[in-house]
C-alpha cells in the first residue's frame, strides 16, 4: 500500500518522499490558460497550485530522482467544450516530461485523454463520486486505471469494489480535509471569509419560533440549542480541527488511519493525504504519521494493535474519543475511546475563524 501526498511547490518533493510518500499529486496553472480563459480555475482548488510548466518540470524531475510518481490534478466536475483542447494539451505536456497520471472527474475529459494521451494513466477523482461497483466498472470501461474514492465511503464499500474489480487500483482518503456535504455535488470554491467564505459554513443568526409564531417551550429550546452546538462542533472537526496540531506536532483533522489495516487487507493500492494548500510542515508531519502506521501494518501488527498505536501517536486521545473526526467510524474500537477521554471536546474557536484559516 502506497502513500499519496499533496504538493504545491518543488521544494516539498524531497521532504515528503523522505517522510514516506511514494506518490505525489499537484495542480498547475499555466500562464497561457489564464490569458485565454481569464481564470485560474484549472482544477477544484484556487490555492495550492504550481505556477507554470517550469515548476511542474522541476517537480517531476525531483520526484523521479527519488523513485516517486507524480499525478496532475484536472478535477473540476465539468469543463466547457472550449476547455477540453487546452486541458488535453496540458496533459500531453505533462506526459512528455514524464508525468504518470491525470486525476480527472469530467467524463468528457476522461474520454479526450483516453483518446489523445493514451500513455497517460487516468485516475478518477473523488469529485466524480464513484462509490459502488457499477460506477467503478463504468469508469474502468472508459479507460481508468485508478478510482479515488470520495470521502465517507465505508470499508465494506471499498472492499466490494476491490474484490469485484481487482485490476482497478483503489485509492482512499486517510488524513486531513473533510467535506461538510459531498464534494462532487459542490459547484463552489472555498474562499476566505472576507470574500464570501465557503457556502457550506451556514453560520447564520436566527431564532426559533413555533408554528403559531411563539417562542418554543424552554425544554425544546434547550434541545435545539444543544443540537446547534453539536453541529458547530462537527463543522469544526470537518474543517480540520482549526488546522491545529497535537502536542507532538502531528496534525489533527479528519482521519482514517485506524481503518488502514482493513484497507491493506482488501487490497487498497494507496491511501491519500489531502491538503494541497496546506503548510509544508503539516504535509510532512501528515506523511510521517501515516507512514508510521503503515510500517506497523507491514511488520505484521494485528488490527487492534495497529489502532492502539495509531491513536497513541498523537498522544492526545480526546479528539479520537469524540467520534467526530473519523472518515471510517465503523473501524473505531476501544482504543479510540481511551479511559478518561472526554466524549466531546470544546471547540476553541468559531467556525468563522476556522474558515478564514483555510
Amino acid at each position: 500500500m502506497k502513500i499519496t501526498a499533496p504538493i504545491s511547490s518543488h521544494s516539498e518533493v524531497e521532504p515528503l518522499v523522505r517522510a514516506g510518500a511514494t506518490e505525489l499529486y499537484c495542480g498547475v496553472v499555466p500562464p497561457d490558460w489564464v490569458q485565454r480563459f481569464n481564470t485560474s480555475g484549472v482544477n477544484r482548488r484556487v490555492f495550492g497550485n504550481l505556477n507554470g510548466y517550469a515548476d511542474l518540470e522541476r517537480v517531476v524531475e525531483k520526484a523521479h530522482a527519488l523513485d516517486a510518481a507524480v499525478f496532475l490534478v484536472l478535477n473540476a466536475q465539468q469543463y466547457g467544450e472550449q476547455h477540453l483542447d487546452a486541458l488535453t494539451a496540458i496533459a500531453e505536456r505533462f506526459r512528455s516530461i514524464g508525468g504518470e497520471a491525470a486525476i480527472v472527474a469530467d467524463v468528457s475529459l476522461i474520454a479526450s485523454l483516453a483518446a489523445n494521451v493514451p500513455n497517460l494513466a487516468i485516475h478518477v477523482s473523488s469529485v466524480a463520486t464513484c462509490r459502488n461497483v457499477e460506477s467503478a466498472r463504468f469508469f474502468a470501461g472508459l479507460g481508468a486505471r485508478r478510482i479515488v474514492l470520495p470521502r465517507d465511503v465505508t470499508v465494506a464499500e471499498i472492499s466490494a469494489i476491490s474484490t469485484a474489480l481487482p485490476e482497478l487500483e483503489v485509492e482512499a482518503f486517510v488524513l486531513n480535509d473533510g467535506c461538510v456535504f459531498e464534494e462532487g455535488s459542490c459547484h463552489t470554491v472555498h474562499l476566505p471569509m472576507g470574500k464570501g467564505g465557503p457556502i457550506c459554513i451556514d453560520n447564520y443568526a436566527f431564532e426559533y419560533r413555533t408554528a403559531g409564531d411563539n417562542p418554543p417551550a424552554p425544554r425544546a429550546l434547550r434541545r435545539l440549542e444543544r443540537n446547534d452546538q453539536d453541529y458547530k462542533r462537527w463543522l469544526w472537526y470537518r474543517f480540520g480541527n482549526g488546522f491545529s496540531l497535537a502536542p507532538n506536532g502531528y496534525p489533527w483533522g479528519p482521519c482514517g488511519v485506524c481503518a488502514m489495516p482493513a484497507m491493506h487487507e482488501v487490497g487498497v493500492h494507496s491511501v491519500k493525504i489531502a491538503g494541497r494548500e496546506g503548510a509544508s510542515e503539516r504535509k510532512i508531519r501528515s506523511v510521517e504519521l501515516v507512514a508510521a502506521v503503515l510500517r506497523r501494518i507491514e511488520s505484521g501488527g494485528a488490527e487492534r494493535e495497529v489502532r492502539e498505536f495509531a491513536v497513541g501517536l498523537r498522544d492526545a486521545p480526546g479528539h479520537c474519543a469524540s467520534g467526530y473526526m473519523c472518515y471510517y467510524p465503523e473501524k473505531r474500537g476501544p482504543a479510540c475511546e481511551a479511559e478518561g477521554a472526554p466524549r466531546s471536546v470544546a471547540v476553541p474557536q468559531s467556525v468563522e475563524t476556522v474558515a478564514s484559516a483555510g
